[in-house]
């Protein structure tokens, strides 16, 4: 599916990710709005243009694998997926229901293409280790990668470094991560909470290849993969800087959004500041 979409085209689809995003939440009554709409460029641009996957054959033998290590970020996954043609849009309102399959952490029985269940953070990185090892060393599959998109605040987890470790030892080249770098967590800030920095130095360290860039420019993240899809080494890891709460302005950067919905009236902001980019597009959402 990938490099259909022009870079206009990408962006747009993202604004439209976005809104799935504010409604899904909406209907809901909770879930995590920060960071869903920080990542809304890295799964466009992964889902419409990077990795290869058929939402028709969800289990294509060659498809790549996307692992989202901190699950509470699932509805920017849900949103790209239904927008990419694995299930209807319209399921998207059902978040967060009893019986749904879009659930508030993912279950990887319940939809097509969902490769993993996340839920304890900071195993998404193991999982992915193990994905990649099998592919490179036992299924012999060199034309495959497999992607896992990471929390900043989940890099506090002891575990994310033990396969960090692995991957590097192993050289798991076909192992690219994706840091959500948007500096804040359910308590606060990053730096206040658990400082990370020298990020870039410590994933060095540990033997992989680092990139980082802006984690909101959709064609920026194009090619940053294009370059990890290049590294023959070592695996990758690409330092995603994004702005949480991306296209809400009254979100933008206030982690209380971490773990917070929107109400009706904040929903109805929320989608009239996306549709007119705030206000830079004049016409019927006035």
């Amino acid at each position: 599916m990938s490099g259909q979409l022009t870079i206009p085209q990408l962006e747009h689809k993202a604004v439209a990710v976005r809104e799935d995003i504010i409604r899904m939440l909406e209907h809901a009554g909770s879930g995590h709005s920060a960071g869903p709409l920080g990542l809304a460029d890295i799964f466009t641009a992964l889902y419409f243009n990077v990795m290869k996957h058929d939402p028709k054959n969800p289990d294509w033998a060659d498809r790549d694998i996307m692992v989202l290590s901190n699950g509470h970020c699932v509805p920017v996954r849900y949103a790209t997926m239904a927008e990419a043609g694995y299930f209807p849009v319209e399921e998207l309102k059902t978040l967060r229901k009893l019986g749904s399959r879009l659930q508030g952490h993912p279950e990887r029985t319940r939809l097509p293409g969902m490769e993993n269940t996340s839920g304890p953070l900071g195993s998404g990185l193991s999982q992915a280790s193990g994905m990649a090892y099998v592919m490179k060393f036992i299924d012999k599959q060199p034309h495959r990668w497999v992607y896992t998109v990471m929390g900043d605040g989940e890099l506090n987890e002891g575990n994310i470094w033990e396969a960090a470790m692995f991957a590097g030892k192993n050289k798991l080249h076909n192992l690219i991560g994706i840091i959500d770098r948007n500096n804040i967590q359910i308590d606060g800030n990053t730096e206040d909470i658990m400082p990370l920095e020298d990020l870039r130095g410590k994933w060095e360290s540990f033997g992989w290849h680092v990139q980082e860039i802006d984690g909101n420019n959709i064609e920026s993240i194009i090619d940053a993969c294009s370059m990890a899809r290049a590294i023959v080494e070592k695996p990758s890891v690409i330092i995603a800087h994004t702005v949480p709460g991306k296209g809400v302005p009254f979100m933008e950067y206030d982690y209380h959004w971490h773990g917070m919905p929107p109400n009706s009236e904040q929903a109805k902001e929320a989608l009239k500041k996306l549709r007119t980019l705030d206000g830079k597009i004049k016409g019927e959402h006035e």
